[in-house]
């Protein structure tokens, strides 16, 4: 169902004046995102007429755009996405571990998205599999699946990397399967520690080989000595490693993955208002407790646009990545092994082929089954239903 107020509504009406207003400020990445959003499920994008089989209903359906920043095509690609997950789960606890950068070095990871999103990733992970190895913690190689999210709930760029973990791994010699605390996979503040080292080296290393770029404010930071400078405080500073109690069971991680992997800065629901010039919708004060969590807030159009950009990732990024046991080359033997030392069945293994997911919606008249009978290219309109047949005279 259609929410009452999209970003495409926003982006419409909006659009071309913020566009004419930033012309040489806005990369072409971030103009093809807002060309997409804008088009989709338009006569732009083309699309087909459907017809009810049963009272004989018409009904036009545009094309998506699937831009992976569009709140409305996350949907379908989540669930496909998910279909292919499912078969991996193993039955063990899942627990959910997050890695978040500090102000100062998110700042320096906004102008300089690839390099510094993908240290986030590297850097958690191998946070993650060296203590995991550690014979004074688990002494087993893990596996995880990490998601990027650049967003604070009210669109600040907050970047930070979700995990779903399974609670337990396999031994070096592959002997045996070992299986975490039900309520504990690993210290935090020994993976924080460990995340801010790694990270805040290869940052320097980054730095010295030339790969780091500032503007504007961060200008300065070309300079070496300005830029060791600026992450002295967060050499001592505690860098913020969350772990989520453990899920309960697999259908629960296929939910919260359902949720994350494919979310974008904001989803349609979340907006309340709309009156063309401000935008209200809901977020979350994370610095406040139960239902005070729970905020209003209205921005600018122009300033609800520009927070929306922040989020666009660079062209080509992977933003969800497997590591370790579920890493893409050793995934389907690692898990076999796995299920093995488990001693669980492997999932059933069925040759047949799936019929395709029928995902257009009923009849809204009769209920009925609704059939493609006419398709159309971009920027045209379908042909007007037939007008009914007079009687012979």
């Amino acid at each position: 169902m259609r929410a009452d107020h999209e970003v495409a509504d926003i982006f419409r009406a909006v659009g071309p004046a913020y566009r004419a207003a930033h012309a040489g400020h806005l990369s072409l990445h971030q103009l093809k995102v807002m060309s997409a959003i804008e088009h989709c499920r338009t006569a732009a994008l083309g699309g087909h007429v459907e017809a009810c089989e049963d009272c004989g209903h018409w009904r036009i359906a545009y094309n998506s755009c699937r831009n992976r920043h569009c709140p409305r095509c996350q949907g379908a690609a989540a669930r496909t996405w998910l279909a292919a997950r499912e078969a991996d789960l193993l039955p063990v606890g899942y627990f959910h571990v997050v890695f978040t950068l500090p102000a100062e070095v998110a700042e320096i990871a906004f102008q300089n998205k690839t390099v510094v999103y993908d240290l986030l990733f590297r850097a958690a992970a191998e946070t993650m599999l060296t203590i995991a190895a550690d014979p004074k913690h688990l002494g087993v190689r893990i596996g995880m699946t990490a998601v990027l999210h650049t967003w604070g709930s009210a669109l600040t760029h907050h970047p930070h990397v979700h995990m779903i973990v399974p609670g337990g791994g396999i031994v070096p010699d592959g002997s045996r399967w070992v299986s975490s605390r039900p309520a504990f996979l690993l210290p935090v503040r020994v993976l924080g520690k460990l995340f801010r080292r790694l990270f805040l080296t290869r940052l320097r290393e980054l730095h010295q080989a030339g790969r780091l770029a500032f503007f504007g404010s961060l200008a300065h930071l070309a300079d070496r000595r300005a830029f060791l400078r600026h992450l002295a405080p967060v050499r001592t500073k505690r860098w913020v490693v969350y772990a989520k109690p453990p899920f309960a069971g697999p259908a629960a991680v296929l939910a919260y993955l359902s949720r994350y992997t494919h979310r974008v800065a904001i989803s349609n629901r979340r907006i309340l208002a709309f009156d063309g010039s401000q935008v209200t919708f809901r977020c979350k004060d994370y610095r406040r407790d139960g239902a005070e969590r729970q905020r209003v807030m209205t921005l600018g159009a122009d300033e609800f646009i520009r927070r929306f950009l922040l989020h666009v990732l660079p062209r080509g990024f992977h933003r969800i990545r497997h590591y370790g046991l579920l890493a893409g080359s050793s995934r389907k033997d690692s898990l076999t092994l796995a299920r093995k030392l488990l001693a669980v069945a492997p999932p059933a293994n069925d040759d047949t082929p799936n019929e395709p997911l029928d995902v257009r919606p009923p009849c809204p008249c009769c209920g009925g089954h609704m059939i493609v009978i006419e398709t159309f290219e971009r920027w045209r309109q379908p042909r007007p239903p037939p007008s009914p047949m007079r009687p012979a005279t």
